[in-house]
């Protein structure tokens, strides 16, 4: 028979504070969010701020709701998630297998490292005229500045999680025989995980930046675009509702990847 797990007084005790100290952390975010969008919304109606200059928030949901009706706002939402999407595993998958070849060869890594170090810092809106010559001015070039502003990112952090593997237990596998395939099947890409899941977290913000950055230049559609279009004709409850879109759609993806992290650590 299966045995029951017996827990002590003690940890039931921590089990319990634990929870109610979330509980706290959770109730404190929203109280300070709802905090800030009523003060926000009483100064708009009192007159104290300028509401054609700082929106407020019943006007961006009356914005956001008209959107909704007359279909434009799901449209836009799926071009640049579509877009973000897709810059985001281009440049993970692309990130992670480049950094493995840097980790392989040494010598390719002291080649290339110059040329990735001059790359990041590279101002990336500076090649916008480039890459819309290259892709057109269409999503290929959104998905393109999205990549481009990720995949130095996720190089960089994966090669340096590589790098950090205990150098002991890489020579206590070399003694037992290990090829170097099985060095980096065996302990390199296992102990790396963590650093997977911070880049994945880094790399969401940078899909987005990436993405609306792309939407900026050439878009005819999108929540960028929306964001341009609306600072163009000085609708800026348009500019805001789009932005508070936008953080919510960054926001959902970003919990994504904290959920998959918790299954993570959970199976590890």
């Amino acid at each position: 028979m299966k045995k029951e797990k017996t827990f002590s007084k003690e940890h039931l005790l921590y089990i319990k504070q634990v929870k109610r100290e979330s509980f706290l952390v959770w109730i404190m975010r929203f109280s300070i969010l709802f905090f800030l969008i009523g003060a926000w919304e009483l100064m708009a109606q009192l007159g104290t701020i300028d509401t054609f200059i700082t929106s407020s928030p019943s006007k961006i949901f009356n914005t956001i709701s008209t959107l909704w009706v007359e279909n434009n706002l799901f449209h836009h939402i799926c071009i640049t998630l579509y877009e973000t999407t897709l810059g985001f595993l281009i440049a993970v998958v692309l990130g992670y297998v480049i950094a493995l070849m840097l980790w392989w060869s040494e010598r390719l890594r002291r080649i290339l490292e110059p040329y990735i170090v001059v790359l990041n810092s590279l101002p990336k809106i500076a090649l916008g005229p480039i890459i819309i010559v290259w892709c057109g001015s269409g999503s290929k070039a959104i998905v393109f500045m999205a990549v481009l502003i990720g995949i130095i990112v996720a190089i960089i952090t994966m090669l340096n999680g590589f790098l950090a593997t205990d150098k002991d237990k890489i020579l206590l596998l070399k003694a037992m025989g290990a090829n170097k395939f099985q060095i980096l099947y065996k302990l390199v890409v296992p102990g790396s995980l963590p650093t997977l899941i911070s880049m994945l977290k880094i790399s969401v913000g940078m899909a987005w930046v990436g993405s609306i950055m792309g939407e900026y230049l050439v878009s005819r559609a999108g929540l960028g675009y929306l964001i341009v279009y609306g600072g163009q004709v000085f609708k800026l409850d348009l500019v805001m509702a789009s932005t508070v879109v936008l953080c919510i759609l960054a926001s959902i993806m970003y919990a994504l990847v904290a959920l998959l992290e918790r299954f993570v650590i959970k199976y590890k």
